[in-house]
């Protein structure tokens, strides 16, 4: 992928969007992203921004995300961002970016932090349950807890 180069791809979910980036969000690349991204936040969806495979994102790509948070929050969504790399975290860190716009390291914890009811059972899209946890309704019945925390006895 030369320098320049943004690739885009949008998957519309049902309640939520997912829209994954590849390459430089720069001056060049950050209209592009807008486009997408204007139309996603005015869905009134949450907009989940996987920015994992984006090598660098620069101010105007920055402000691109932080309008569109702001387009989403007045059209009853939410826009979210994924990503792990070092250099995407630290430029949300650095510009106060990451206190306006929830960030996660996963998709999955993207998921974890989107309104109740929106979020699939199992992001991973199969059906078990996870190493260790009993499937739903299996296990130990919970027990009643007082507002402590704390089980009630007896």
């Amino acid at each position: 992928m030369d320098g320049d180069a943004l690739a885009v791809q949008v998957r519309l979910q049902p309640g939520y969007a997912v829209i994954t980036m590849a390459g430089e969000v720069d001056i060049a690349t950050a209209p592009q992203l807008g486009h997408h991204l204007a139309a996603l936040a005015g869905s009134g969806r949450p907009v989940i921004a996987d920015l994992d495979q984006v090598s660098f994102i620069g101010a105007a790509g920055l402000r691109m995300l932080a309008a569109a948070a702001r387009q989403a929050a007045g059209s009853g969504g939410s826009l979210h961002v994924v990503s792990a790399r070092y250099q995407v975290r630290r430029a949300f860190a650095l510009t106060g970016l990451d206190r306006q716009i929830p960030l996660a390291r996963t998709l999955a914890g993207a998921l974890a932090g989107l309104p109740a009811g929106l979020a699939p059972k199992n992001p991973a899209g199969g059906s078990r349950p996870q190493a260790g946890l009993p499937a739903r309704g299996q296990g130990r019945p919970a027990r009643p807890r007082h507002e402590t925390g704390k089980e009630v006895t007896g």
